[in-house]
């Protein structure tokens, strides 16, 4: 699992496609992805070059976006807009449920791409909604986890309340590095993946890529790679 920040695609993009092949993740969560005009193909170019496919998201999730590789086969998708405070930009959920074949059995999980505000309120309040929605989702497929900026560094009001009811993974099983912000100089960690009781966490953080210097071109924002198992059904 991937969780990137990828600004829109402003900066170099080839740098950024290198780091995604390197990662080779089963799921890939965007943040700030194409969500104006010609989005849809940009995010079906961005599937292309790392070898992913588009599942979720784009502008109607109001630029979070899911790809995924062939072997996640995705059950069903959506795009959640939530609602706009005057004034601020609106944000949302890329939301997939997918199912897996591991040791010869098929598992299930959901997965939501997240990019929260900027506003310490709005913040807050979207926290609560993204707990309610993990909760919907982790009944629905047994297990979900939950990818994305969260503006906010672990001891924030909205980042301890996710981690009151979700595992941090990063701090479950710290691999890598630990900094994801500004990818030039990172001295804060405000990009997560959180996951659901049942889920095994076997590494998590700023993955160390072949080409270090695409860290850092990419885009404005470090990668976070979570190496997960999802255990046997009952």
């Amino acid at each position: 699992m991937l969780s990137y920040n990828v600004r829109s695609l402003r900066d170099d993009t080839a740098a950024l496609v290198r780091v995604v092949r390197a990662c080779a993740p089963d799921v890939l969560c965007v943040q700030e992805a194409p969500r104006f005009a010609g989005w849809l193909g940009r995010a079906a170019r961005l599937a292309r070059a790392t070898g992913l496919l588009y599942v979720a998201g784009g502008a109607p999730s109001c630029g979070t976006l899911i790809l995924a590789a062939p072997r996640a086969v995705p059950e069903r998708a959506e795009a959640v807009a939530w609602p706009r405070a005057p004034g601020l930009h609106r944000r949302g959920l890329a939301v997939a449920v997918f199912r897996f074949l591991a040791g010869g059995e098929p598992r299930r999980l959901a997965v939501a791409s997240c990019h929260l505000s900027l506003d310490a309120a709005e913040r807050r309040a979207q926290g609560g909604l993204l707990l309610n929605r993990a909760a919907e989702l982790a009944e629905e497929a047994g297990h979900a986890v939950v990818a994305g900026d969260l503006n906010e560094r672990p001891g924030g009001r909205t980042f301890r309340l996710l981690s009151g009811r979700l595992t941090d993974a990063r701090r479950a099983a710290p691999e890598g590095g630990e900094h994801t912000f500004p990818a030039p100089a990172p001295d804060r960690r405000i990009d997560a993946v959180l996951c659901t009781p049942g889920v095994e966490v076997l590494g998590c953080g700023v993955p160390a890529v072949p080409g270090a210097a695409d860290l850092r071109r990419a885009t404005d924002h470090l990668p976070v790679l979570a190496r997960l198992r999802l255990p046997p059904r009952p």
